[in-house]
């Protein structure tokens, strides 16, 4: 044995909770540079990177971050300088490490883009002696561009590592039963809260161009069968399945979520409640983008109620999905 060898930390399984990401703050530039580490993924957009090089730099990065710093704004939590999708995400970390109660077990959390780096919590997670790394991205629905980036930024950091961590990463979970569950109570959750009855619900989920379906992305059929699930599960309301954030000018998913809020006050659809089973904790596409500027549109062209469903987020029944998931792979 040599003298003074450095201790080494062994024995340990690391869990790594991965979302998408989120400025540090709402600064002009803390969003500019989360905006730019985000759409230079060539995943996220492709696009001849040369020409998407000039014009993310020329245009989208000049003037893009002060409109997402506005919709920040909206929904930050000044209290704590934090985005809820920090907020939601540190929490759910946090609960499955006291859910799953094992001194051997290391739960942690990441961001895609932005802080804190997939790098350095792999990086953290092995220094804590994690010979095993469970990595867990919060899409229930696979796509290349979310689930898909995510994997390649876990590989791209162990290709810096000269001692590596065993790997394993868990899959989409669209249909998972405890999940279609967990949805279904929210929904129920959420009705007995209110004083009117909703004549539609719709599911709301992240678009994606439709380019990248033709290619061969399975995410639309992903999102087509949460929603299949939730109706067979619960059919006291008709489930609508639309897509929502979509960016430049090529055609994405549709129905579109905007223009059918848009529409639908003048096919009879007065009440309405909107879900967003796609996302893993509320952030400023649910709570600014649904809540804030889908229920304007609704309202303004003859609603009469909206209400959103909150994101499953850190309750108890997401926690319990997540427990039986990541057993899976312990």
């Amino acid at each position: 044995m040599l003298e003074n060898h450095p201790k080494v930390m062994f024995g340990k399984t690391g869990v790594l909770l991965i979302n998408l990401g989120t400025p540090d703050s709402t600064s002009w530039w803390d969003v500019r540079r989360y905006l730019k580490e985000f759409l230079s993924d060539r995943r996220v957009i492709e696009v001849n990177p040369l020409l998407w090089k000039v014009i993310l730099n020329l245009f989208i990065l000049t003037f893009r971050p002060s409109r997402s710093a506005h919709a920040y704004k909206k929904i930050w939590n000044n209290n704590t300088n934090e985005s809820p999708l920090l907020y939601f995400t540190r929490a759910q970390a946090q609960k499955l490490g006291d859910k799953i109660n094992n001194k051997n077990v290391i739960v942690d959390f990441a961001m895609r883009y932005g802080n804190p780096s997939i790098k350095s919590k792999i990086n953290l997670l092995k220094k804590q002696g994690c010979e095993n790394i469970i990595i867990f991205p919060l899409y229930p629905q696979y796509a290349a561009p979310t689930t898909a980036t995510v994997c390649d930024e876990v590989y791209r950091s162990l290709m810096l590592m000269r001692w590596q961590p065993s790997l394993q990463i868990i899959p989409h979970y669209e249909s998972e039963p405890f999940y279609i569950e967990a949805l279904v109570n929210s929904i129920k959750k959420k009705i007995n809260s209110i004083n009117w009855k909703p004549d539609l619900i719709v599911c709301s989920y992240h678009g994606i161009p439709k380019k990248y379906f033709d290619k061969g992305d399975p995410y639309h059929c992903y999102c087509q069968k949460t929603t299949r699930l939730m109706r067979e599960k619960y059919n006291s309301i008709e489930i609508k399945t639309t897509f929502q954030s979509r960016f430049g000018p090529q055609e994405w998913l549709t129905p579109y979520t905007d223009e059918t809020l848009q529409s639908l006050p003048s096919e009879g659809v007065k009440n309405l409640l909107v879900i967003c089973p796609g996302f893993a904790s509320d952030c400023v596409e649910t709570l600014e983008e649904i809540n804030i500027q889908g229920k304007e549109i609704f309202l303004k062209n003859g609603g009469k109620n909206f209400d959103l469903i909150p994101c499953l987020n850190d309750n108890p029944n997401h926690i319990e999905l997540f427990e039986k998931l990541v057993n899976k792979y312990i």
